[in-house]
């Protein structure tokens, strides 16, 4: 089990890297996610080393993830807020959701300081408790133990106050209609948001039965065996949905034929978007572009495709979608409806300014005014 155990350490500290260096600043739900797979492999690796028994040769970390696990519940259930909410996640809005944590680790700050032998006793009562023990220095300090003993129904407290505010959050969500919000997500969207959550609520349930039916750290292993298979699940998806698998990877028909660079390059075609403002024509085109330029259709599809792994429509969306951004948020166009600001940047229906939208910000027009403004 120990061994099962550490490849979903070492998949989570993976996936969770990955997570945080590649996604979005913008996809709040996601990073939060991030952090809490990191936490979930930190307090994996804990258990792994006093499984295997080799925490002995690091005595001094035992129990040094206690106030980790105390974030546990709340990093799942500001994930699962972000994902469905959909707003802004500070530290001045929910520093209350990390106080129990730091409180705990402030009333540990003794233990943490303990000489080695006090260290090896804790690891030895949890996992060897007929194993003698090791010898303590007299007159050693054992006020931190009141808390310390007390660390199980803090965790069983924690995860009731959390599941139930998960689940009020889910239903609110979910049965009142309002599960566009999950559908913004990039990856898999709407499916994908919806398994990480019943997924992170079955998490929950199986956390809180393990700490109520075990007194001492015996059944850490059901945890993490559950970790490792949604850790490995989660890989599979993100690894189904990367662009490492699209065609633009492997050899196309732009890779048989040589682009002269002298000629033309991916910079000046931008230049020329950018300084002539072609991305709000609403008769761009590919032929037209090409015209302008006095090239090739197929040839500057064929720089557009290859240095920036998009087609045209995509290119020329992307400058479109950040003027829109501009606007959206400017006072001196605020006499125009959101449709009619899509339309002054190029778009010729509101579907597909809409679309475009959701496609690169991840957020509605609407909704990304909001946010904007509640930032502010």
């Amino acid at each position: 089990m120990s061994y099962f155990i550490s490849i979903g350490i070492f998949f989570g500290l993976l996936l969770s890297a990955v997570i945080l260096f590649r996604a979005s600043k913008k996809n709040i739900a996601f990073r939060i996610y991030g952090w809490s797979l990191l936490i979930q492999s930190i307090i994996a690796a804990d258990t792994f080393l006093c499984y295997t028994g080799l925490m002995k040769y690091t005595p001094h970390l035992n129990d040094s993830t206690e106030p980790l696990v105390l974030l546990l519940a709340p990093s799942i259930y500001i994930f699962i807020y972000a994902l469905l909410e959909r707003k802004s996640i500070t530290l001045k809005k929910h520093w209350i959701h990390l106080l129990p944590s730091v409180l705990y680790l402030i009333s540990q700050i003794k233990y943490y300081f303990q000489p080695t032998s006090i260290k090896i006793n804790a690891y030895l009562g949890a996992y060897f408790p007929n194993m003698e023990r090791a010898i303590v220095p007299e007159n050693t300090d054992y006020s931190y133990q009141i808390i310390k003993d007390e660390f199980r129904w803090l965790i069983l407290f924690s995860l009731i106050v959390y599941i139930v505010l998960s689940i009020r959050l889910v239903l609110k969500n979910f049965y009142n209609g309002n599960t566009k919000n999950a559908s913004n997500i990039k990856v898999n969207k709407y499916d994908f948001s919806r398994n990480t959550i019943l997924a992170l609520l079955a998490f929950f349930i199986l956390i809180f039965l393990v700490y109520l039916n075990f007194d001492d750290d015996g059944g850490d292993h059901y945890i993490f065996i559950f970790h490792t298979i949604t850790v490995c699940i989660t890989g599979f998806v993100l690894l189904s949905e990367s662009r490492f698998f699209e065609n633009s990877w492997l050899a196309d028909k732009y890779e048989t034929s040589k682009i002269n660079s002298d000629s033309f390059s991916i910079q000046k075609i931008e230049q020329y978007i950018r300084n002539e403002e072609y991305y709000l024509s609403k008769s761009a085109s590919l032929k037209d572009l090409a015209k302008a330029l006095g090239s090739n259709p197929n040839y500057i599809s064929q720089i557009i495709n290859v240095s920036t792994n998009l087609n045209f429509n995509d290119f020329i969306n992307q400058y479109r979608i950040e003027e829109s951004k501009k606007r959206l948020l400017d006072d001196s166009y605020d006499h125009l409806t959101i449709e009619a600001i899509g339309n002054s940047v190029g778009f010729k229906s509101k579907a597909t300014f809409y679309n475009a939208f959701k496609k690169y910000v991840q957020l509605s027009p609407k909704a990304f005014i909001t946010l904007q403004k509640s930032n502010a």
